[in-house]
């Protein structure tokens, strides 16, 4: 069953262009026992299988890893370390993935449940991920007021669903000018009726949203991508 899952998931790491690295194909098998060693007690993801971890979990965060890597390596060409933010991460979804596949880009993981937060700084322990840190803390907590804008290039989450525009607006000040907003979504038509919903008064103009979608190997249920562009002070889009 183990060389099952494990052949499933390099067969998908293949799928979406990540190659055969044996680093990243450890690391997130690792991962991945540290999920099952600790779910029933803190209840991190809802899965009756490793398969299915690998699928609606590790290959769902991974698949737009590359457009994130582009981000990345603008970034870097700028000479600045690229900031993400996972916020909600839970289990570490989609931040610990991501992770492991950008190794020379600096993670956050935004996670205010304490056990929660516990079990991703173990697991940055366990698997060494230098590069990622945690905030055991509520998004709020982290906005700067004072300075007028985030640290992060781009804000990451597979939580609040639906999304509403005062999380939105919270969201917004944890971006760094230029910054992107990239939250994982399913079906087309819910997204549409969901940014329908938002109330986004007053901040056109600053605001673009793009809606892209991605395949997740094995999976076909639809996925996409909500990309929400923060055009305010004028600073230029960091995927442009």
């Amino acid at each position: 069953m183990i060389n099952t899952a494990e052949n499933l998931l390099e067969e998908g790491l293949q799928k979406l262009n990540l190659g055969i690295d044996e680093r990243i194909l450890s690391l997130l098998i690792r991962y991945m026992e540290e999920i099952e060693l600790f779910n029933s007690a803190y209840g991190l993801v809802k899965v009756s299988s490793r398969q299915e971890l690998i699928i609606k979990h590790i290959l769902d965060s991974l698949a737009p890893v590359n457009l994130f890597r582009s981000l990345s390596d603008r970034q870097h060409a700028r000479q600045n370390a690229p900031q993400i933010a996972d916020v909600g991460s839970g289990a570490g979804l989609p931040g610990i993935p991501l992770a492991i596949c950008m190794p020379d880009t600096e993670f956050t993981l935004i996670e205010r449940m304490g056990r929660r937060a516990g079990f991703l700084l173990n697991v940055i322990a366990v698997l060494g991920l230098s590069s990622v840190r945690v905030e055991e803390s509520e998004m709020e907590k982290l906005i700067r007021p004072s300075s007028g804008a985030g640290r992060f290039d781009l804000v990451v989450f597979r939580a609040f669903k639906p999304l509403e525009s005062a999380i939105l607006k919270n969201l917004t000040m944890l971006l760094a000018p230029g910054g992107v907003i990239a939250a994982y979504k399913g079906r087309r038509e819910s997204i549409d009726e969901e940014m329908a919903r938002l109330e986004l008064l007053g901040r056109r103009g600053k605001i673009r949203r793009e809606i892209i979608p991605v395949k997740v190997p094995f999976l076909e249920d639809e996925r996409h991508l909500l990309v929400i562009r923060n055009f305010a002070n004028g600073q230029e889009d960091i995927f442009s």
